[in-house]
C-alpha cells in the first residue's frame, strides 16, 4: 500500500510595501498637515513682520505699558503713547475666573460619563458636549448677554457684599454690569467641552487591573476615583484645562459682548471695567492707522504665541500622561 505524501505549500511572501491606496491615502493625510503647519508659520511670521516696528518704537514697555493713546500733533504728525498691559491683566484676570469655574464642571461632568452614568444617556451626552464645542462664539456671546448677565450681575452684587473684604472681591463703585467675572463664567461654559472631553478620554484610560484590584481590596467607587483614577489622569486634567486655557486667551466676540472694555489696569473681579487683547484688536482695529495698526499687529503677534506656548505644553502634558500611565 503506498501513500502520498502532499507537498508543503509555498511559502508566504511578505509584502511590507504599502498598497496604491494606502500611499494615496497617507499622501493626502501628509499634506494636509503639512499645509496647517505651513498656514500656522505664515500667519506667525506674518504678525511678527508686521508688528515688528511697535516692539522697536514702544520696546518692552509695549507690554507692561497701561495706555493706548495717540495724539495729533499740530504739524500733522502722531505721538503714539501704546501698550497692551491693561489688556494683558484682563486677559490672565479672565482666564483665571473661567477655570476656576468651568475646570471643577469638566472634571465632575468627565466622571458621570465615564463612570455613573448609563450608556444611553451617557452616548446622549457625549454628542451635547461635543455639539457644544462647535457652537460659534457669536452665539454664547449673545446669550451671556440676553440671559446670563442678569444672573451673574446678582451673583456679583452678593459676592460684593459678603466677601468685599478680599481685595479681589472688592470695587472701587458699586458698578457690576459686563464685568471680569461676567464674561469668566461666558467663558467658563465655552471651555466646559474641551476640558470635559480630554478628562474624560483620560479617565477612560485609567488601567482595568488597577480599578479591579481596587475593587478587591472593597474600595468603593468613589474610593478607586480618589485613589486610582484621579493619580492616573491628573496630568490629563490639566492639559485639557490648559488647552481650556488656550481657548479662553484667544476668544473674542464672547468677551467683548458681555464686558465692558475700558483701557486701564482694573484687578478687580467683580468691577465693570476690563478688556483682553483679542477684545482690543476687535475694539480698534476699524478706525486704526499708521502706527495703531502695527501696535494691534503686534498685540496679535502676542496673544499668538501665548495661545501656541499654552496649547504646545498641553498637548505635551496630554500625551506623556497617557503614555505613561500617570
Amino acid at each position: 500500500m503506498s501513500t502520498t505524501i502532499a507537498a508543503p505549500p509555498d511559502k508566504r511572501v511578505l509584502i511590507t510595501k504599502p498598497r496604491t491606496s494606502d500611499r494615496i491615502f497617507r499622501g493626502v493625510v501628509t499634506a494636509f498637515g503639512i499645509s496647517a503647519l505651513l498656514i500656522l508659520t505664515l500667519i506667525g511670521v506674518f504678525l511678527s513682520v508686521r508688528g515688528i516696528q511697535t516692539f522697536h518704537s514702544q520696546g518692552w514697555h509695549f507690554l507692561t505699558n497701561f495706555k493706548w493713546e495717540v495724539v495729533q500733533n499740530d504739524d500733522g504728525t502722531a505721538t503714539s503713547n501704546l501698550g497692551i498691559g491693561a489688556m494683558l491683566l484682563g486677559t490672565i484676570l479672565i482666564s483665571i475666573v473661567a477655570l476656576l469655574i468651568g475646570v471643577p464642571l469638566s472634571i465632575a461632568m468627565a466622571l458621570f460619563l465615564t463612570f455613573y452614568a448609563p450608556a444611553k444617556l451617557k452616548t446622549f451626552l457625549v454628542s451635547v458636549v461635543d455639539l457644544m464645542a462647535a457652537f460659534p462664539s457669536v452665539l454664547f456671546g449673545l446669550w451671556g448677554f440676553f440671559v446670563l448677565m442678569p444672573m451673574v450681575t446678582y451673583w456679583a452684587k452678593l459676592i460684593y457684599k459678603y466677601f468685599n473684604w478680599i481685595p479681589v472681591f472688592s470695587a472701587p463703585e458699586p458698578f457690576f454690569e459686563r464685568s471680569p467675572f461676567t464674561a469668566g463664567v461666558v467663558l467658563a461654559i465655552m471651555i466646559i467641552p474641551i476640558v470635559t472631553s480630554v478628562s474624560r478620554e483620560v479617565f477612560a484610560q485609567t488601567p482595568l487591573d488597577r480599578i479591579q484590584a481596587a475593587y478587591a481590596l472593597g474600595a468603593t467607587k468613589w474610593g478607586v476615583i480618589k485613589s486610582v483614577v484621579f493619580p492616573f489622569g491628573s496630568s490629563g486634567v490639566v492639559g485639557g484645562a490648559m488647552l481650556g486655557l488656550g481657548r479662553a486667551f484667544g476668544e473674542t466676540v464672547a468677551v467683548f459682548t458681555v464686558l465692558n472694555i475700558v483701557f486701564r489696569g482694573n484687578w478687580h473681579v467683580l468691577y465693570g471695567a476690563g478688556g483682553n487683547v483679542a477684545s482690543l484688536i476687535i475694539l480698534k482695529w476699524g478706525e486704526s492707522t499708521g502706527d495703531e495698526t502695527t501696535a494691534l499687529l503686534a498685540a496679535g503677534f502676542v496673544l499668538f504665541i501665548l495661545t501656541l506656548v499654552v496649547n504646545l505644553s498641553a498637548n505635551f502634558i496630554v500625551r506623556r500622561s497617557v503614555k505613561s500611565g500617570k
